[in-house]
């Protein structure tokens, strides 16, 4: 296994773990690990994708829509890009 892949896998089953150690009531399947590696195991919605890929207003990096680790905002790309070619 890859090394990143064999990192991703044990970061999924951290997260998995420490949801599980949760009394039910408060698991809520997001938060970040260690207070920096974000994870979310809800189901994605169209909104949520949505939000997550294409948010001028977000930052560039953000937390993927299923899973752990982080994702790029293209919409925070699209809007950066923008203002530095000054264009509309």
């Amino acid at each position: 296994m890859k090394p990143l892949k064999l990192l991703a896998a044990v970061l999924a089953i951290a997260a998995v773990i420490k949801e599980l150690r949760l009394p039910k009531e408060e698991r809520t399947w997001h938060g970040a690990l260690g207070g920096f590696v974000p994870y979310d195991f809800r189901m994605p919605t169209v909104e949520k994708i949505k939000y997550t890929f294409w948010n001028p207003d977000g930052s560039i990096i953000v937390g993927r829509v299923f899973g752990v680790g982080w994702t790029i905002n293209l919409g925070a790309v699209a809007a950066k890009v923008r203002s530095l070619t000054g264009t509309d």
